[in-house]
């Protein structure tokens, strides 16, 4: 192939502003690559949903870019590196590398690679994190120390990392709920659950969080750093206020998203034990986002999970029919989690390794 340079690019004030064209190249290697890895175009995003996440001061981001040089497809920009690091927290780094899977084994996803732990070294990063998806395929298998998943051994992405010093921590299950879901079958689990569940009363709500609700959520949204399985990724605490947790929702909902928000009440404190967040794009013909889910470990046992889930998937249909599944990712060793959300209706659509390196 021809030549290529590695650039980091600017983040522009606003998509209108990105006259590069960088965010629809970067987005179309995310896509590609994501699709791939998963069989199924669902998984892909548009710029304009992922774009506010990028304005979010509280988890700086940097980007940088693989582009031909010469040739038929001279300027295009066939990979990328996206760091990202926590203002509260500078010690790790999040690493997002990924290439056209008809430009890999030309040396782009090695020279990315160079370039982000260039990066993380000159900004004192000492622990990298990266997650990537692989597809299935036949052979020796790669089972990470939590006992829980696998992944294939000989997989393109799995040989890369481990001959760069990567360890598989943990083992992260992608799964589809099909819309529309059914009423009747999630009301009979919401019948079966609500006795377990008598001092807790779940609610929704579509769009920013009432205010008197933002404390309560700023702590959930921290506990999700501390409470959810992460293996031995080592992840670092990363603390919410209800300040930034109402930036973080204007930031997302400044772009194509909706947002659809159940939470459980307990009553006898007044304070929120649990929620569930959709992301929910306005064109009806792309897949719901299912992003954070917790339920704090000192209620559960209530069956608060399984109610959570049922009431914005109501709720989904209520408000915003139409859209074809809903997608989430866990940690193969949530079990609880997991086994909530195949009682559901969610069936695995693929997997990918959490991965971790120490840089020296």
């Amino acid at each position: 192939m021809s030549a290529f340079t590695i650039e980091e690019a600017a983040i522009p004030s606003s998509l209108a502003e990105d006259h590069a064209g960088v965010f629809a190249g970067m987005m179309a290697v995310r896509n590609a690559c994501e699709v791939a890895g998963y069989g199924i175009p669902e998984v892909a995003v548009s710029a304009e949903e992922v774009f506010p996440r990028y304005l979010d001061a509280h988890e700086p981001k940097r980007i940088l870019l693989a582009r031909v040089r010469g040739g038929v497809d001279d300027g295009r920009i066939v990979g990328r590196g996206i760091h990202e690091t926590l203002l509260s927290d500078g010690g790790t780094a999040w690493y997002d590398l990924q290439v056209l899977p008809e430009f890999q084994g030309n040396g782009i996803g090695r020279a990315i690679a160079d370039s982000l732990e260039a990066l993380s070294r000159e900004l004192g990063v000492s622990q990298v994190i990266t997650y990537a998806v692989s597809a299935d395929a036949a052979g020796e298998r790669l089972v990470p120390p939590t006992g829980f998943g696998s992944i294939p051994a000989g997989n393109r992405e799995v040989r890369f990392l481990l001959a760069r010093g990567w360890t598989l921590e943990q083992v992260e299950r992608g799964s589809r709920f099909p819309l529309p879901a059914d009423p009747t079958a999630l009301e009979a689990l919401r019948t079966e659950a609500a006795p377990h569940a008598a001092d807790y009363r779940v609610f929704a709500w579509q769009g920013a969080t009432p205010p008197e609700r933002l404390d309560d959520m700023a702590l959930l949204q921290t506990r999700m750093s501390t409470d959810a399985p992460q293996a031995g990724l080592g992840e670092p605490v990363d603390v919410w206020t209800a300040e930034r947790f109402a930036a973080k929702e204007a930031l997302v909902l400044a772009g194509s998203m909706r947002l659809l928000t159940a939470a459980a009440l307990h009553e006898p404190s007044g304070h929120l034990a649990g929620f569930t967040l959709l992301g929910v794009p306005y064109e009806t013909d792309r897949a719901v986002s299912q992003w954070d889910t917790i339920v704090l470990r000192e209620h559960r046992g209530h069956r608060l999970g399984m109610l959570l889930k049922i009431a914005n998937l109501l709720f989904l249909e209520q408000v915003a029919p139409g859209h074809p599944s809903v997608l989430t990712w866990n940690a193969e060793e949530n079990r609880p989690m997991l086994g909530v959300n195949e009682a559901v209706g969610f069936v695995p659509i693929g997997y990918e390794g959490a991965w971790k390196k120490t840089l020296s």
